[in-house]
């Protein structure tokens, strides 16, 4: 087998080239662009024994803020933080917290049960369970000769 590496950019695909920028940069920077140009929450995904959990990471945001929703094999995460209403006689110096909104997406396949997707929002963390189906397990039948 040849392995040969192209180094002329005009040949790379526009996929290829979102990953080499982002890869080439220290994993710090290229959180800070996937965090606040992008609107993604880091994500932590765990296999556990009857359930994948998802963590999402999302502090600043109350419980009636986001939206979970399963939608054939896709579940849709989302949040929205509502704008405060601003006392009319203040006078702002300078303003740095602006609303906020983020919207993830991940494939659900045929071993989640759907009907039983459980979330809870505690110190910053939107935990998500996804349990997983009960097993048809093939019956084992012994079958005499006569």
């Amino acid at each position: 087998m040849t392995l040969v590496k192209v180094n002329n950019p005009m040949t790379k695909s526009f996929d290829g080239l979102m990953n080499e920028f982002f890869n080439e940069f220290p994993s710090t920077f290229s959180k800070t662009i996937r965090e606040d140009v992008f609107n993604f929450p880091p994500v932590n995904i765990l296999d556990r024994t009857n359930s994948y959990q998802l963590e999402i990471a999302a502090p600043g945001f109350e419980k009636a803020d986001f939206s979970i929703q399963v939608e054939g094999n896709l579940l849709t995460v989302s949040a929205s933080k509502k704008q405060e209403v601003k006392n009319e006689n203040d006078k702002v110096i300078k303003k740095q917290f602006s609303s906020k909104a983020f919207k993830r997406s991940f494939n659900v396949d045929e071993k989640i049960d759907p009907t039983t997707i459980e979330a809870k929002y505690e110190n910053g963390i939107l935990v998500v369970q996804l349990p997983k189906r009960e097993e048809v397990k093939p019956s084992t039948k012994e079958i005499s000769v006569q």
